[in-house]
């Protein structure tokens, strides 16, 4: 450093309480003949002076992220859209968390309308699923919303991916196993109406699917006071050809129920 910067240096230091890092970024800026003033300031640790260093010396519009309000993995994001020539102004906003913010940098990177999931209430995994939908030429429309999370926009995806009805699942009160299993339905060409009710979870799910697949009468159990574990056995007894009806009742439990078939499968 030269007699000026050395100056500047030493007001700096007696000035404020900086730490070694932030010393020996404030020497760098002025080695390199940076206007410093943008970072050395004691509401900056080292590590978001680094990236406001690091932004001067590759002449980047730092003003974006040069704010105490962006932690440094902000910044960093930030910083990256800027080298990238992105529109980074599109995301530099502190409600987004970092994670956030390299959804919406990746988005911009591969040309996408960033502007349908560019927005706080999504989280990062959201976000991921909507910028997956679009890059797959999806109408992502569709899942975009809040109210679905990150596994149920996955599962609405892939339906729409394998071109499958997902208005019967695509809503918000199933649950991502639900809609998993109204979806798998829907790829073997069964009538998931049997069973996409909300008042099944995904266990009575299951054991209906299973029940349509192997071409059994479901009527018989898709009731939701069958719990799962009952379905297995009614399932079962039907599928071994067994006359069901001595427990085809909810008010048996699974063992009982199992004891009875495996009593009637034997005698059949």
């Amino acid at each position: 450093m030269n007699e000026e910067q050395q100056s500047i240096y030493n007001e700096l230091i007696s000035k404020y309480n900086f730490d070694v890092e932030q010393r020996n970024l404030i020497k760098t800026g002025l080695t390199y003949n940076l206007d410093i003033s943008w970072y050395a300031k004691p509401e900056y640790d080292h590590r978001q002076m680094e990236e406001i260093l690091s932004g001067l010396a590759y002449n980047l519009d730092i003003s974006l992220y040069a704010d105490p309000k962006y932690g440094w993995l902000q910044m960093r994001e930030i910083h990256q859209g800027l080298e990238l020539g992105l529109n980074a102004s599109i995301y530099a906003k502190p409600e987004f968390d970092y994670k956030q913010m390299d959804q919406i940098k990746s988005g911009l990177k591969e040309k996408l309308d960033v502007s349908i999931y560019a927005k706080p209430q999504f989280t990062q995994y959201q976000m991921f699923q909507i910028k997956m939908g679009l890059k797959e030429g999806l109408n992502v429309s569709i899942y975009a919303k809040p109210e679905f999370n990150n596994l149920q926009m996955l599962n609405i995806r892939e339906g729409l991916k394998n071109k499958l009805n997902v208005s019967w699942y695509a809503k918000p009160e199933f649950d991502w196993s639900q809609m998993s299993e109204i979806r798998r339905g829907l790829e073997r060409n069964l009538d998931v109406s049997i069973y996409a009710n909300p008042e099944f979870d995904s266990g009575q799910m299951i054991d209906i699917r299973l029940g349509l697949e192997d071409k059994l009468d479901v009527s018989l159990y898709a009731r939701p006071e069958f719990n799962s574990p009952q379905m297995q056995e009614i399932r079962l007894g039907l599928k071994n050809g067994i006359d069901v009806t001595p427990y085809l009742n909810p008010s048996i439990d699974y063992e009982e129920m199992e004891r009875i078939r495996l009593k009637l499968k034997k005698y059949k």
